[in-house]
């Protein structure tokens, strides 16, 4: 059934290039570019001081994408380690598509753009770019002749394109706010003469764009080779050894009122390219084909298949029952568990929900390593903590309060609530408010207060767990509509 809607999804996208889309070369100047007067300001010691750094990026299988309910990717695995050496948290900002990119950082909401990035002079006008990370150059994705497998070499070229000067009166299918589209002007005024440029939905991509050719959906595209030789193990009908540019630059940007940012940006890339650590993170995504083709063809890879685990349709239905969003329910779970039914932790809780035993009892749970069980024992337990914060009128924030009690337990919570009203603080938002106190109440000052009852509690746990279960939530609803 899902192959079937997805050859309706590309079929809808033939129909759409067809009748929407612009099969002309597009001058430049026609490229929109983002007011620099309305620049937002913010640099490396904001960032510091509000303990996330934000990183815009998009869909990308080798970049950033989520498989087994965990989030990957070869730019997401660099910046995790730069965001942990300058003692942040890492939290990516997606955007709907890579004309959004240079307008979002502008804006300010991100302070990096952290996606595969070529740098390029019009790019340069408007950003900052880190020290290039990556050298590659740009292929031609086509396919090849039918029966491929049975002809020789020289008779596969002879019907293919080899050399750019073939692209001559021929049509390529690009996103238009990309080096890709840039290049292909570029080579039509080099060439003296018209390469068609067809213009894709910026929400495409690169991924998509391939199999497309792969599909027949459209004839030609471009990639950064890196990328398409990865693709090709995938796709074997594909062709990718023709260049269509010279070597380019691949980099993070970052606004051009953030120097801090930029230079200890710079300053880390010096030190990791090349390093051993970079070499297998890059052979991780780049190089692994079996591991890739796993990825990608996983019923877990969730931009395909939708799917996070294989309890999704469980999680659904007890989720439902509650009146829970199933993200919400399946970030939790691989919080508390990664989706490991047999996981024990150290203080004896067991599950898929990290249930202690006695707890189980209470809730009638016969054995915590059974999934439904357990996953029915915990979400009674979440309900039953949210309605005993039925105080608090926005439900996010009533959740938060509930999730927090979950990890660390109803009574230190009621305790940091009542921290942060003796010292008129916000009791009915836990972001910025008892989270706050949460995070004391590991400091004698504050679990020896007389309004403290349940004593010490180490608060960053409860502090973490509820930040990470709601990042990954936004990841979740991004990838599963």
């Amino acid at each position: 059934m899902f192959n079937i809607l997805k050859r309706v999804f590309y079929f809808f996208i033939l129909a759409f290039l067809l009748f929407a889309c612009s099969k002309q070369p597009i001058n430049k100047s026609e490229i929109q570019k983002t007011d620099a007067s309305k620049t937002f300001k913010k640099d490396l010691l904001q960032i510091k001081e509000s303990g996330v750094l934000r990183a815009i990026t998009t869909y990308s299988p080798t970049g950033y994408f989520l498989y087994r309910g965990q989030t990957l990717g070869f730019e997401y695995e660099m910046l995790s380690k730069f965001a942990n050496k300058i003692g942040v948290r890492l939290e990516m900002v997606l955007a709907n598509d890579v004309d959004s990119l240079i307008p979002m950082l502008i804006q300010g909401k991100g302070d990096v753009i952290s996606t595969g990035y070529t740098i390029t002079a019009e790019r340069k006008k408007q950003i900052n770019f880190v020290n290039p990370y990556l050298i590659t150059h740009q292929t031609l994705i086509q396919k090849k002749p039918t029966n491929w497998r049975k002809m020789g070499s020289d008779r596969i070229k002879k019907q293919i394109i080899t050399d750019v000067v073939d692209l001559i009166g021929d049509t390529v299918s690009v996103r238009k706010e990309t080096s890709f589209y840039d290049q292909l002007v570029n080579l039509s005024q080099t060439l003296g003469d018209t390469i068609y440029i067809n213009i894709l939905p910026g929400n495409l991509t690169v991924e998509e764009t391939i199999k497309m050719v792969n599909d027949g959906l459209i004839k030609y595209t471009i990639a950064d080779n890196n990328i398409a030789s990865i693709h090709k193990s995938h796709y074997p009908d594909l062709d990718v050894e023709t260049p269509v540019s010279l070597s380019q630059r691949i980099a993070w940007g970052v606004r051009k009122n953030s120097p801090d940012l930029l230079e200890e940006l710079n300053n880390n890339i010096k030190n990791y390219k090349g390093s051993a650590e970079y070499n297998v993170i890059y052979n991780k995504y780049f190089k692994n084909r079996r591991k890739f083709n796993k990825i990608i063809s996983s019923d877990y890879y969730t931009e395909t298949t939708g799917k996070i685990s294989k309890y999704d349709d469980l999680v659904k239905k007890y989720a439902n029952q509650y009146g829970w969003d199933w993200r919400l329910v399946k970030s939790i779970i691989y919080q508390e568990s990664k989706f490991d039914p047999n996981i024990k932790s150290w203080a004896g809780a067991e599950g898929l929900m990290q249930i202690m035993p006695l707890t189980a009892k209470g809730l009638g749970i016969k054995d915590v390593k059974d999934p439904e069980q357990s996953l029915r024992g915990g979400l009674k337990y979440l309900d039953k903590l949210y309605k005993n914060w039925k105080s608090i009128p926005d439900s996010i924030q009533r959740i938060k309060f509930a999730l927090a009690s979950y990890n660390c337990g109803y009574g230190h919570v009621i305790d940091a609530k009542a921290l942060a009203k003796k010292y008129k603080k916000d009791t009915l938002n836990w972001d910025d408010g008892v989270d706050e106190f949460i995070l004391k109440l590991s400091k004698a000052k504050y679990y020896q207060d007389p309004v403290v009852r349940s004593g010490y509690v180490r608060g960053s746990e409860p502090y973490n767990y509820v930040k990470e279960i709601f990042y990954r939530y936004e990841q979740y609803k991004y990838f599963v509509k």
